[in-house]
This record gives structure tokens, sequence and C-alpha cells, in this order.
């Protein structure tokens, strides 16, 4: 597959590495794992004065050993005996920086935590002392963004405060997933379109696995899915064992439970038979898993609350994959293909609730855009989007069969609003299949 989109992300790094050639830079990117972090730094800045070093779990000599090799290759440095330290190997770069300008990539720069933590530290002491009079762009990138955070974010690290550049990598925009399935299957239908962004959610990867197997309609896609070599059958338990270090079994029966509807965390609690507050925390705040729904305009101290996977693979995923591990350990993956087929409609209509509103805050027109409902649950409204500015706003009803669609139905819902909406003017339309 091509590389497509990131224009404003290439656009910052561009301007950033240009910047480098007169005061030295410190990028950090971040972004959940596979959107597409190392093709994005590859694509934006020259091989030709490009070190790239891969941050393996590997002990500190070893490390050392392999990016010497790389930088005397790719740079031109020659170092004399071999360097034990990556504070060592750093303060060499960043002397050999003063007299000119290079770049020098770590990419999955988090697993340093597991090499030797100490080398947070080293590094800051050595930036602090160079920088002023270097041209380096030091660029790092990483998938755990748990550990990210907390290196770049908590205060009480030795890398707070030294990054001069942060950038968070998103998954694709819904147009250009439509984009890259008109240019790759250019038969394709609204099925085939809401099916890719329920897989994959628009992660540059998955997208890409898809394309380069010619996957492109509804039916091939969830083939791929079920075949034997699936990369997707083992990905979410990949991904999640990097962010779980204990307690994982708790995790993975939370996002299940989620996944399969019990959004409510006094649900949840009666069916772990334990208070998952601080599980439901941890999911929300610090691995950016779940997020936490509130109707639009709700009181701050509102307790109508909901939870919902925020990444739509990982709500695919724990929703027909996961649930059904021995069919996958034992190959049953007809019977699997069966399950998701039987279920494909009702949860692809969620994901289509999800592509709606996901489209109207990229269209840059609302500030605000989620759901709302009443206490009782007898109002439910799939969305509600705000302009806080012109005080303009949408409501929506959305269905996979546009002849369910029911406006006057919506408009009744609406007069349940609390006083909050007074001040803004609704329009009420309806989101099918056919909107796509």
């Amino acid at each position: 597959m091509r590389f497509y989109d990131r224009a404003e992300e290439l656009a910052i790094l561009e301007r950033n590495d240009k910047q480098s050639h007169e005061t030295a830079v410190f990028t950090v990117l971040t972004g959940r794992r596979r959107v597409g972090k190392t093709s994005l730094i590859q694509k934006a800045i020259s091989e030709e004065g490009m070190a790239y070093l891969f941050v393996s779990k590997d002990s500190e000599p070893i490390l050392c050993r392999r990016f010497q090799q790389t930088i005397e290759e790719k740079l031109g440095i020659e170092i004399h005996g071999q360097t034990s330290r990556m504070r060592e190997l750093f303060q060499i770069l960043m002397k050999e920086s003063s007299k000119r300008h290079f770049t020098v990539f770590f990419d999955e720069f988090q697993n340093f935590q597991k090499v030797n933590p100490a080398i947070f530290s080293d590094l800051q002491d050595v930036w602090d002392r160079y920088h002023c009079e270097s041209h380096i762009h030091l660029v790092v990138s990483g998938s755990i963004r748990s550990l990210m955070r907390k290196i770049f974010e908590d205060s009480g690290e030795p890398l707070y405060g030294r990054p001069t550049s942060k950038m968070q990598l998103q998954p694709f925009r819904t147009d250009v997933l439509k984009e890259i399935l008109a240019e790759n299957n250019p038969s394709w239908t609204n099925e085939d379109l809401l099916c890719l962004y329920m897989i994959t959610g628009g992660v540059a990867k998955y997208v890409e696995l898809l394309v380069d197997a010619r996957c492109l309609t509804k039916k091939k896609m969830l083939d791929y899915v079920c075949r034997p070599d699936s990369y997707f059958l083992t990905e979410g338990k990949d991904l999640l064992n990097q962010e779980f270090s204990e307690e994982s079994s708790t995790y993975f029966s939370v996002l299940q439970l989620i996944a399969g509807g019990m959004t409510k965390r006094s649900e949840m609690d009666d069916i772990m038979g334990k208070d998952m507050g601080v599980y439901l925390q941890n999911l929300e705040k610090n691995f950016f898993m779940v997020k936490r729904l509130k109707p639009l305009l709700s009181k701050p101290g509102s307790k109508t609350t909901a939870y919902e996977i925020s990444d739509p693979f990982l709500r695919f995923w724990f929703r027909f994959i996961w649930p059904y591990q021995s069919l996958v350990e034992t190959r049953q993956l007809g019977r699997l293909r069966e399950y998701i087929e039987k279920g494909y409609e009702t949860f692809s209509g969620k994901s289509l609730e999800r592509y709606f509103q996901q489209k109207l805050m990229e269209s840059g027109r609302y500030t605000l855009v989620g759901n709302w409902w009443d206490r009782k649950g007898n109002n439910e409204v799939d969305i509600v989007a705000l302009d806080e500015f012109s005080h303009e706003g949408l409501v929506a009803e959305v269905k996979r069969n546009p002849k369910k669609i029911d406006l006057a139905t919506l408009e009744k819902k609406t007069k349940a609003f609390p006083v909050q909406f007074k001040e803004y003017e609704l329009k009420s339309e309806g989101f099918s299949l056919d909107s796509l």
C-alpha cells in the first residue's frame, strides 16, 4: 500500500528538521501500535544523515554495540573502541552535532525502561549539557502510551520538559479511509466502507494488510480475519500484553464485558464481584483504552455515565475474537466466521453511529460531539453535535436501514433535553448506511 495522508504531520516534522540545522530539536512522537509512526518518520526525513535505532529489550552493552555500528555506517562518525553505556554513546552524538547537523531516531523509546531505567537520567544530563550548541534532530517514538506519558509528562521524571515538539499520531480519518477504499476497490459499497472502519478503525497497518491482500469487500475482509494465518486473531492480545504488566486477566475481563454491552460500572461490579473503579480509572486515564461517556452538556458531577472501548479495533476484537479463543486455538475458524456473521448487523450498527460521530467532529463544524440520554433510559439520542461559538447544533438518529429512521420521534426526545440546550438552535437529521 502506498503512503496516504499525513500532510499536517509531515509538515511539522519537516519544519522541525529544518529548524534543527540551526538549533537542537527534540521531537516526541506517540501513538498506538501499528498506527504508522515509523513510516511517517521515514517519509518525512531523508535516510541520508539519519540513524534509525530500534530500542529492543536487550542488555545495554548489546544495544550500544548495535547502535554504534549503525551510527558509524549511517552518520560516518568514527568511534574509537567499543562503548557499553548509552550515556557515552549519546555524549559522542551530542558533541559531534555541534559541528554538523544530523538526525537520530530512537524507535520504541520506552523500552529503555526495561534495558536500564537510569538511561533516561543519563540522556537528560547529556542533553542539558550540550543541546545549546547542538544541531541534532533527536526523534523518539513509542507505542506503549502509558509509559511514554510517564516518561515525558510526569514532572518527577528526568526527561520532563525536555522535548521541544510533541505529536500524537492518530489513525486515518474517515475521508482518508474512503479514499483508500475507492482507490483500491473502485466498485466498493457502503457496506465495505463500514466493515473496513469497524475492523481497522483507520489504523494504518491493519488497513495495509487488507489492501495488500486485496481483501476490500465485507465478505473478503471478514474471511481474512478468520484465516488460520490471520494477523488479527492474536493482535488484541499482543497489543494489550504490552500495556498490562499486572492483573491482565481482570483488565481483559472488564474490556470483554464492555464490548458485550455491560457499559455501567454497577453492572461490572456485580458480574466481577468487586469494585471495578480502580480498573476502569486505569483503563481510562493510564492506558487510554476506554472512555467514560456522559450525556452531552450534563453537569460535572452527574452520575449518569457509561463506558466504551475507545479503539474501534479493540471493540471488534473483544466482541468477536477474545470470547471465542477456544475456536481460535482449535482452529475451528469456520465456526468463528459464522459467529461474526450472526452478530455483524447489530454490532456494525453501533459502529455506524461511531463513524458518523467521528466524521462530524472531523468536519470542523462542531466543538462537541457525543450522545445524550436521560437517567431513566426513556429518551436516547444517538448523536448530538454542538458548536459552542455559533450556538448551532445537530441531533441525529442512526440506523443501518434508512426506513427505520423516525425524525418525528427524534424531535420528541429532544423535548426532554435539559435547560442547557436552550441556547442552541438544533436541526434534526437521520444517518443510515446509505449516508456513507
